[in-house]
């Protein structure tokens, strides 16, 4: 299925409708977009998010939902790290829930996937021992009626942990890499000795509308302070929050998008190498220097933690 501009501006009122189309669309090619796996390097990814934040008391949790879960990244992988045992996923979207079942399926996991509207979670109260969320809590119109939501189907004590939510300052940075990158791969990609390195244009246009769509479904950036406060006035005690990704996510939001911008097969396994490696190195020069002397709302990525008393 493709997106069409009628199919943009139809959305654009309705959040929740538009998040719906864009994710049902991106579900079947969304792990290759993002390079996601269930192997040891996400595993090692989603593992270090989740003890940055939260630490590694009281691993396993015995059960655990995923709130839009995408293709089950983080769940999947956080299981596969042994921070849980049973696991749960939800997402407004069908076509991902259908994706994230099919990839637990395939990891060897039984996991029960629901199609759910964040705001409005179809269980009971105290299920949960954990709930955890990547990069979902700006796609919700109503952040603070979902975490009441979290709470109220966590049971008392019971964790939440958020990673990999857009700060203010750091997605207005990253956005405009990535629109002068993609200006740039798109341009200079016309000329003759490069043409080979240019996408057709039915998919550059393709991809545009769904670019256009995702600044649609992208409804928050977040102060960490403010999010944190979202958390506190919806009941949460022992809210951290943290930031990460500065070096990191200048050069991950470029690569990420002249990568979208060219046909894959002219980036091979040493390209995807070089890209992962000089990500981590600059992550690491972020949380071990950067950290101590750039203020937090500078990062790019919000990581979020709190208890139900």
């Amino acid at each position: 299925m493709g997106i069409s501009s009628e199919d943009v501006e139809a959305a654009r009122d309705d959040p929740k409708q538009a998040n719906i189309l864009y994710h049902d669309w991106e579900a079947s090619r969304y792990d290759e977009k993002w390079s996601i796996s269930y192997d040891e390097r996400c595993i090692r990814y989603a593992r270090e998010r989740f003890e940055t934040i939260a630490g590694r008391r009281g691993w396993p949790y015995r059960k655990a939902l995923e709130l839009g879960c995408g293709t089950g990244f983080f769940l999947l992988n956080l299981r596969q790290a042994g921070v849980l045992d049973c696991g749960y996923v939800t997402d407004i979207s069908p076509g991902m829930v259908e994706v994230a079942c099919r990839n637990a399926r395939e990891l060897g996991f039984d996991v029960e996937g629901r199609v759910a509207d964040a705001e409005s979670l179809p269980y009971g109260d105290g299920e949960f021992d954990l709930v955890v969320g990547h990069a979902v809590l700006h796609h919700i119109p109503d952040v603070e009626m979902a975490l009441r939501e979290v709470l109220r189907v966590l049971r008392p004590g019971g964790r939440f942990v958020f990673a990999g939510e857009p700060t203010r300052y750091g997605d207005v940075v990253a956005r405009r890499l990535s629109r002068l990158t993609w200006w740039a791969t798109t341009n200079v990609t016309r000329l003759p000795p490069l043409r080979g390195w240019r996408r057709p244009q039915v998919e550059l246009t393709e991809s545009s509308r769904a670019a256009a769509l995702e600044s649609v479904v992208d409804l928050h950036t977040f102060v960490p302070a403010r999010l944190r406060e979202f958390a506190v006035r919806a009941g949460a005690v022992e809210v951290e929050v943290k930031t990460e990704e500065l070096l990191a996510a200048w050069f991950g939001w470029p690569v990420r998008t002249f990568e979208c911008a060219v046909p894959k097969d002219k980036l091979g396994w040493g390209w995807a190498m070089f890209a992962y490696h000089t990500w981590q190195r600059l992550s690491a020069v972020d949380a071990k220097v950067l950290a101590r002397v750039v203020p937090a709302g500078l990062f790019y990525n919000a990581l979020m933690t709190g208890v139900k008393p």
